[in-house]
C-alpha cells in the first residue's frame, strides 16, 4: 500500500464502497461516540471492544488486535490530503504506468503462468487483469513495505467522525483476520488506510474474498503471489466478472472495475494496462 500511489488506493475509493462493510452488522458505528481529535479515543476505544463482544468476536482476538492502540494524527492528516484523482485520465495514465512497469508485469506473467492458468479456469479473469492491478496497487510488491500499523490506523479512522461509518466495520474485521488465525496483530502492516497486502485488500473485502490457493492452510495476502492473485480474482468475480470476455469501457466487466476502485481514471488505466500487456506492445 506506498503513499503517494498505491498505499492511498483503497482509501481513495473508500467512501464510495460502503456495500463491502456487509459482513459488520449495519451501523455499527453508529453505537460509537465519534471525535475530531485524539481527546476521546480511549473511552472510544473500550466502547469498540464492547462491540466488538457483542458480535462474537473472541475476547483473546479483541486483547490481542487491540492492546497498546493508540490515535495516531498522521493518518488523519494523510486523509485529508488526497489529490490524485483529480488528475485526468492522460495525467493518471503517465504517472502510474511506463514502459519498466509493462515490461516486468509480462516477465511476471511468464513466471506465474501456470498459476494464472488455474486462476482463470476457476474464477474466469484473465491473468492481464490480474497483474494490471497488482502493478498498478503496489508495482509488484515493491511498494508494499507495510509502513503501517494496519488496526491502528483503523481504529484511528474509526473513531474520526469524518467517515467512522465506514471504517468502524473494517476495524471489526481486522480482528476477525486475527481470530481466524490469517494474520497475527504484528503482521498487519500496511498502507496508512489499513489496506493489506500486495493488491491493497481492505479487511472486510479480505474477510469476504481472500482464499488459499497454494493450500497452506492461511489466507496470505502479503507473502504468497498465488494467494494474492487469486483473492483478486475472486473478489473480480464476487462482483460479477464475466468469464471469456473483455473489458472495454462499457462492457459489463469494465463496470466490474468500477466495484475494485470507484475512480474512472483507474478503471480505465486498468483495462488500457491490460490491453497493453494482452498485445504486448
Amino acid at each position: 500500500m506506498h503513499l503517494g500511489k498505491s498505499q492511498t488506493t483503497w482509501l481513495r475509493l473508500a467512501s464510495l464502497l460502503i456495500a463491502g462493510a456487509a459482513l459488520a452488522l449495519p451501523h455499527a458505528a453508529a453505537a460509537l461516540q465519534c471525535g475530531n481529535g485524539g481527546a476521546g479515543f480511549e473511552p472510544w476505544l473500550a466502547d469498540v471492544k464492547t462491540l466488538a463482544a457483542k458480535q462474537g468476536i473472541s475476547q483473546s482476538a479483541i486483547n490481542a488486535a487491540l492492546s497498546g492502540i493508540t490515535y495516531d494524527p498522521n493518518v488523519i492528516r494523510l486523509d485529508h490530503s488526497q489529490h490524485s484523482f483529480k488528475l485526468s485520465f492522460e495525467q493518471f495514465y503517465a504517472r502510474r504506468v511506463d514502459g519498466a512497469l509493462l515490461n516486468r508485469g509480462r516477465r511476471l506473467m511468464q513466471t506465474h503462468a501456470a498459476t494464472l492458468s488455474r486462476i482463470e479456469q476457476r474464477f474466469g479473469v484473465p491473468p492481464q487483469v490480474l497483474i494490471a492491478i497488482w502493478g498498478l496497487e503496489t508495482s509488484y510488491g515493491a511498494q508494499s513495505s507495510g509502513k503501517y500499523n494496519i488496526i491502528r490506523s483503523l481504529a484511528t479512522l474509526a473513531y474520526d467522525c469524518r467517515r467512522a461509518e465506514f471504517f468502524t466495520p473494517h476495524l471489526l474485521d481486522a480482528i476477525r483476520i486475527v481470530q481466524k488465525g490469517d494474520m497475527t496483530p504484528g503482521e498487519m502492516r500496511g498502507g496508512w488506510a489499513g489496506e493489506i497486502g500486495q493488491t491493497q485488500f481492505l479487511p472486510t473485502p479480505y474477510m469476504k474474498y481472500a482464499v488459499d490457493f497454494d493450500g497452506d492452510g492461511r489466507r496470505d495476502l502479503v507473502h504468497s503471489v498465488p494467494d494474492m492473485l487469486a483473492s483478486t480474482a475472486n473478489f473480480l468475480k464476487g462482483h460479477g466478472w464475466h468469464a471469456g470476455q473483455g473489458w472495454a469501457p462499457g462492457s459489463a466487466n469494465y463496470a466490474v472495475l468500477a466495484e475494485w476502485n470507484k475512480a474512472e481514471v483507474y478503471q480505465r488505466t486498468i483495462a488500457v494496462m491490460a490491453d497493453k500487456l494482452k498485445g504486448g506492445s
